[in-house]
């Protein structure tokens, strides 16, 4: 199993990039950052930094979309990078949460979202891709390489994973909802005459290693408010009792009010007071480290090929460190 660490780009830059080399030096081999314009800090700028300072991680964003940028300047940039420090970059992406509705704008279509995997890639490894309309390729890319990972909750969504994506992100560690996806994915895989066995699976979620639950979970439950955003688009689509979705995702967003951007993907956020002690145990890891590799290895029996830990909280550096020497050589 591999590991990746997840962080918001807040300022300094230069924070983001010193936690990404001490991942690096406990053992994580990926760095995944948000990518949302308005609230943080532009991602690829700091990429090229993180890159530059590090030897073997592999960096990209959880997750871009398809609207805030024209696909030819994504795969431009993703191209650039792994020119200038090898083959080093994973494009996550998804509809699009935070960096649209901040902006006024809507979550892109799936089939928008199908249509730049594709083109993003192909543009990107040097072939050609129609963009709006448009035949395009990039001439001076020579050898790329870049994995398109999608984000994924809903039957439909995790269809399109399955019939384009190279790898599938999963934004919760529930291990029952896991199995469900994860099982949804490889099933369309197979309808469309691909491999399963090809598509990497990526589960993310914060973590917090530590006794003291009550605060743990504190500091996590922003996690089930984020989810949550994603779960009332779902009933908003399926219904509230639909067969397609699973009860034990949608059920526990019955008292969520609305929810607030400002406040996204932060400790303490006042938009998810309806999250439930439950949800943050069962969507996060949390508690002592045999706990959090309990679980991983359950996850990991579950056919999950990464762990990427969110490390939004008071104890970030340390939770860097309890993987590094206590939780990821458990796995090597």
């Amino acid at each position: 199993m591999d590991f990746g660490l997840v962080l918001q780009t807040d300022p300094p830059a230069a924070q983001v990039v010193s936690l990404m080399k001490r991942a690096e030096r406990n053992g994580f081999r990926y760095g995944w950052t948000f990518d949302s314009a308005v609230l943080w800090q532009e991602p690829f700028v700091i990429y090229s930094q993180i890159l530059a300072n590090t030897q073997k991680l592999h960096v990209g964003p959880m997750v871009t979309n398809p609207g805030t940028r024209t696909w030819e300047v994504t795969a431009s940039t993703f191209a650039t990078l792994n020119d200038m420090y090898g083959n080093r970059t994973v494009c996550g992406i998804g509809r699009g949460d935070s960096a649209m509705r901040v902006a006024g704008r809507k979550p892109n279509t799936l089939a928008r979202l199908g249509e730049a995997i594709e083109a993003i890639r192909d543009l990107a490894e040097g072939r050609e891709a129609e963009v709006d309309g448009k035949t395009l390729q990039i001439p001076w890319i020579r050898d790329g390489k870049l994995p398109v990972w999608m984000a994924a909750y809903g039957p439909r969504a995790l269809a399109l994973a399955g019939q384009k994506a190279d790898g599938f992100i999963l934004q919760l560690a529930d291990l029952y909802l896991t199995e469900w996806m994860i099982k949804a994915v490889r099933q369309a895989a197979v309808e469309a005459g691909r491999d399963p066995a090809s598509i990497t699976i990526c589960v993310a979620a914060p973590a917090y290693v530590g006794d003291d639950l009550g605060h743990a979970r504190d500091q996590c439950r922003w996690f089930g408010g984020m989810v949550g955003n994603h779960v009332a688009d779902l009933v908003g689509r399926y219904g509230e009792h639909s067969s397609m979705v699973p009860e034990e995702l949608t059920e526990y967003i019955k008292s969520r009010q609305g929810y607030d951007y400002s406040h996204h993907g932060r400790a303490g956020n006042p938009s998810t007071d309806f999250v439930p002690d439950e949800i943050v145990d069962r969507f996060c890891l949390l508690g002592p480290a045999e706990a959090h590799i309990e679980k991983l290895r359950a996850l990991r029996d579950l056919g999950v090929d990464q762990f990427a830990l969110y490390d939004m909280h008071d104890a970030r550096e340390a939770t860097i460190d309890a993987y590094g020497q206590q939780i990821i050589p458990a796995f090597q």
